[in-house]
């Protein structure tokens, strides 16, 4: 079992806890991961990009000169794609990218990413967080006292209003709950600031 420090909001180490073998250290699967990832950026994509071919361009009808005799090279339309005002060739059309992963493999990269953070040490577990008021000063404090100078994800078990108000005006820092993590917001943070209770619910779901 991978053993990590505990550490309290001001930075001090106030133990140790165990992290489950099967969450936090499986056999990290990078395919899987990179699966996940590729999965997750194309569902971001609204897929609303448009825009006309010739027989869409309003206008164009008349032959613009004769075939012949003019000197000038042969057209058939003043909306062929060479003119200014013309249509697109392959114009993009709205489109839908999302993809789906089957259940398991979204585990799997799950847990590959959970276990890459702990081999890398960029794990970093809070005996608890709270906020009494939604304060950007006191988020600040608490990434000072842990060190976290880099980008960071900060993952509760369920939502905190005040911990997500606190934390969502701060460049690089984004709050999470358990049941809304990602492979790509995992690894696209240097830092994967957890809470003890958060560990306990991803290893009761992941496990």
């Amino acid at each position: 079992m991978p053993k990590v420090a505990l550490y309290n909001v001001s930075g001090e180490q106030v133990g140790d806890i165990e992290l489950k073998d099967d969450v936090f250290g499986i056999e990290i699967n990078t395919h899987v991961m990179y699966e996940a990832v590729k999965v997750y950026l194309a569902n971001q994509r609204q897929g609303t990009q448009s825009a006309k071919t010739r027989s869409e361009v309003r206008g164009g009808g008349r032959k613009p000169w004769r075939q012949k005799g003019t000197g000038r090279a042969r057209q058939g339309s003043i909306r062929s794609p060479q003119w200014k005002g013309g249509g697109v060739i392959f114009a993009p059309k709205p489109r839908d990218y999302s993809m789906k992963l089957p259940k398991k493999i979204r585990r799997l990269a799950l847990k590959s990413a959970f276990s890459a953070k702990v081999e890398a040490n960029e794990i970093i577990v809070l005996d608890a967080l709270t906020m009494e008021a939604p304060k950007t000063k006191e988020m600040l404090k608490v990434l000072g006292n842990l060190k976290v100078e880099k980008k960071a994800l900060v993952v509760t078990p369920d939502k905190d209003e005040n911990v997500v108000l606190s934390a969502r005006n701060i460049p690089g820092v984004k709050t999470a709950q358990v049941g809304t993590l990602n492979v790509y917001d995992i690894l696209n943070h240097d830092a994967f600031i957890i809470t003890k209770d958060a560990v306990n619910k991803v290893e009761e779901v992941y496990s």
